[in-house]
């Protein structure tokens, strides 16, 4: 199949309806396998995969709005309340209202979570050398997914915008 070519022309006995045909399957095994190798590692620092997303937006920028971290990680309000909560209770961050804006909270870290970043930054190394990939070629992946994240994102909000 051509670069361009859609999946309406295909050729004559192709049948689209195979597994190993699927996109959405290689990511979504591809994503299993992932999370499967960030288990262990995460779990020596007290995190689940989730909260370890979390604290890397917070480790890059200190003083997220929740609603920063909403558009950030893509997580709606349902599932990242709860995160946000658990890694309060655990004390790598704090939670607070902006002076500027009572509606808007805050999130902070702790020095135990400022801490905690030293102990993470193995882990990207760790799964760099499982998967077998260069440098390179782990950024031309990363690139890559997040060209197609980003279309796949444009495409809903666009049919969103016209159901609307």
């Amino acid at each position: 199949m051509s670069e361009h070519q859609s999946f309406n022309q295909s050729a004559p006995g192709d049948d689209l309806l195979t597994l190993d045909r699927q996109m959405c399957f290689a990511l979504y095994s591809a994503s299993l396998a992932m999370t499967k190798l960030y288990k262990p590692l995460l779990s020596e620092l007290g995190l689940t995969y989730p909260q370890y997303l979390v604290m890397l937006v917070l480790w890059e920028t200190d003083g997220v709005r929740v609603s920063g971290l909403k558009e950030r990680l893509f997580l709606d309000y349902g599932t990242l309340t709860p995160l946000v909560k658990r890694l309060e209770k655990q004390g790598l961050l704090v939670r607070q209202r902006s002076p500027q804006d009572e509606r808007q909270v805050i999130v902070l870290l702790t020095e135990k979570g400022r801490s905690l970043q030293q102990a993470a930054a193995r882990v990207p190394e760790r799964v760099a050398s499982a998967s077998g990939c260069s440098l390179a070629e782990l950024e031309d992946l990363k690139t890559e997914l997040c060209a197609l994240r980003n279309r796949l994102h444009s495409h809903l909000d666009s049919h969103l915008e016209e159901s609307a």
